[in-house]
């Protein structure tokens, strides 16, 4: 490894909740760390802010009174860039401006020894122009942490267009010694983790303008029925309505307004209005002492059907046959090219993973797609517009007999779920056909980075490609606005399975 050495100082420039967590790692990692804030007299104020947190790791048992001194003994405070002239890695944690980090590195530059790593903590703007004007860019990297840094684990090592591959080698190197998990990537707008999650708030805030659902059923459909630990609205809560718009717009401007990244009027007009949600006390929802959290409107109780008949294959449904049959519910089985479930009164139970509608079969309704539908506690039904009151009845009586509650919404294309996961999914691969990152990279930051119960490649792959395909591509012929088209890799990918098994 050319991790780098723990008797060399690390600096950190920047000293707010992300400066304070990436002295704090490098702390604890052994290295001596000076900290450094352009407003006189913040940076004694960190030191003592870090002081506090390694305090309170010793009053829970995480640290011993030992290493909280011998760290305390490493914090130094810097008065000027002057000071941070022995440094082998400074870490920039300031205002997200161009400008202002530019011209900090040109300061540095001049300061550390040819040795010393630069980096930059940015989310949101590009390595490369942030190294551009410097007179040794191969020398500078990103390494983006996850707020909190002490506990996340995951660090991006973004590699700029000038970047030197040892660099990164040892960028990448030093987070793992420092006990965190690197994921190398390109400099591409949102990196990894941002890019890639888009789709989650956005088909979210689409199904949301399309009045598909309100936000607490949205909300519930994705953890209970897809596995998210969060739903996209009080995730977005969490974070600040603003700060996730404005990545959503940055990544959106970065790709020239590329529609798959377009960002909604809905959450526009929220952040207008100064709900910005758990720091302002209301975003999709309130949080005033004494506020309740909306709940979702599940559908009343509802007897089971005695028998089903499942036609073709289900798919990522499939598992439900033997949970049909486990509570009790005959099936029977025909083959048929198009996979749907028959009920009793004629009706038809289509998957959401198709991309229809569930109004294109008549009596029909649409389920959407869950992560382990064994496991999953909810499950999200979109009748057609002529559905009669016997189908729907059986349906919602089916899924209950599973254990499941349920939840209706309005019939579109791909539901919640399925729309989500696939636009996830098409998104992460386009990023690795484009050598943003690894596979296995791109699975492990999503993991990690935000919480997803599968990494989108492997849950892509689950689904299986021309299934995603399919729903895609129908999404796409119902709303061409090039938002749903699939990407070009996934499109290679399917044409080259069908060239397989052509006789």
């Amino acid at each position: 490894m050319t991790a780098l050495d723990r008797t060399r100082p690390v600096a950190v420039v920047g000293t707010g909740t992300m400066g304070q967590g990436i002295a704090q790692v490098a702390l604890l990692a052994g290295h001596p760390v000076r900290l450094y804030d352009a407003v006189p007299g913040r940076a004694a104020e960190a030191a003592a802010a870090v002081t506090g947190r390694l305090d309170r790791l010793v009053e829970k048992g995480r640290l011993s009174a030992d290493a909280r001194h011998e760290a305390q003994a490493r914090l130094t405070p810097a008065g000027s860039l002057a000071e941070l002239a022995d440094c082998g890695l400074v870490v920039e944690a300031v205002l997200e401006q161009l400008d202002v980090k530019q011209a900090l590195f040109r300061e540095l530059e001049a300061v550390v020894p040819a040795d010393c790593l630069l980096a930059t903590n940015t989310s949101s703007l590009s390595v490369t122009a942030i190294a551009g004007g410097l007179d040794r860019p191969g020398r500078f990297v990103g390494l983006h942490f996850f707020n909190p840094a002490p506990l996340l684990p995951l660090v991006e090592v973004v590699s700029g267009f000038a970047t030197d591959a040892a660099a990164a080698t040892r960028a990448y190197d030093t987070a793992k010694a420092w006990g965190k998990t690197p994921v190398r990537c390109a400099d591409t707008p949102g990196f990894i983790v941002n890019r890639v999650a888009r789709p989650f708030y956005a088909e979210a805030l689409r199904a949301y303008e399309e009045r598909v659902a309100d936000p607490a059923t949205v909300d519930a459909v994705l953890r209970e029925c897809g596995g998210f630990k969060m739903g996209p609205f009080e995730l977005t809560d969490l974070i600040g309505q603003d700060v996730n718009e404005a990545v959503t717009r940055s990544v959106w401007e970065s790709f020239f307004q590329d529609p798959k990244f377009t960002p909604s009027l809905a959450q526009r007009r929220l952040v207008e209005s100064g709900r910005l949600g758990r720091k302002t006390g209301r975003g999709w929802y309130g949080y005033e002492d004494g506020a309740e959290r909306p709940a979702p409107a599940l559908r009343e109780a509802a007897p089971a059907p005695a028998e089903v008949t499942v036609h073709g294959d289900l798919g990522p449904a499939e598992p439900l046959v033997d949970l049909f049959k486990k509570s009790g519910i005959s099936v029977r089985r025909e083959a048929s090219e198009w996979p749907f479930i028959g009920l009793p009164c004629g009706a038809r139970l289509v998957p959401a993973t198709e991309g229809t509608l569930a109004s294109s079969h008549g009596d029909a309704v649409q389920f959407d797609l869950a992560l382990d539908y064994e496991k999953a506690g909810l499950i999200a039904l979109a009748p057609s517009l002529t559905v009669s009151e016997a189908a729907l009845s059986e349906a919602t009586g089916l899924f209950q007999a599973l254990g499941k509650r349920v939840v209706q919404v309005a019939d579109v294309p791909g539901m919640i779920v399925a729309r989500t996961v696939a636009m996830i999914f098409d998104i992460a691969l386009d990023a690795l056909d484009r050598d943003v990152a690894g596979a296995a990279d791109i699975d492990t930051a999503m993991r990690l980075g935000v919480n997803y119960p599968v990494g989108p490649l492997e849950w892509g792959e689950r689904v299986g490609l021309e299934r995603l395909h399919g729903l895609l591509s129908r999404m796409h012929d119902q709303q061409p606005t090039g938002r749903y088209a699939p990407s070009l890799g996934l499109r290679r990918r399917v044409h080259a399975q069908e060239e397989t098994v052509r006789p």
